[in-house]
């Protein structure tokens, strides 16, 4: 059974290969073996990586004649910032509110003295 897009792409997220991966793609394309440069792993751990990533929606594949290069696809990592924005507006709301709560209590506190 497939995981939801955003389980998905959290699950591939979780790991620091991965996240080390995106953020090697960030800066343009690269081939596994460009990819592969910066890990002690082997090509096939790297290969596992990928897939995750590919399976997430994270990564593509391209095609340039023997050349296979990895190129992220940002999507699924604004479906995550969507989710947790919604999340982000809860918490300033949260935040503004205890800040007005300390506002009243240095006031009340001014108030006494």
């Amino acid at each position: 059974m497939m995981p939801d897009p955003l389980s998905a792409t959290l699950h591939a997220l979780a790991d620091p290969t991965r996240r080390a991966i995106l953020a090697r793609l960030a800066e343009g394309e690269a081939t596994v073996n460009e990819l592969a440069a910066p890990f002690e792993m082997s090509l096939p751990s790297v290969s596992k990586h990928l897939k995750v990533l590919e399976r997430a929606k994270l990564i593509s594949r391209g095609r340039s004649a023997q050349w296979r290069p990895c190129r992220i696809e940002t999507a699924p990592l604004e479906a995550v910032d969507g989710w947790l924005g919604e999340y982000r507006t809860l918490w300033e709301k949260r935040f503004d509110r205890l800040e007005s709560y300390v506002a009243k209590l240095q006031n009340s506190r001014k108030d006494d003295e």
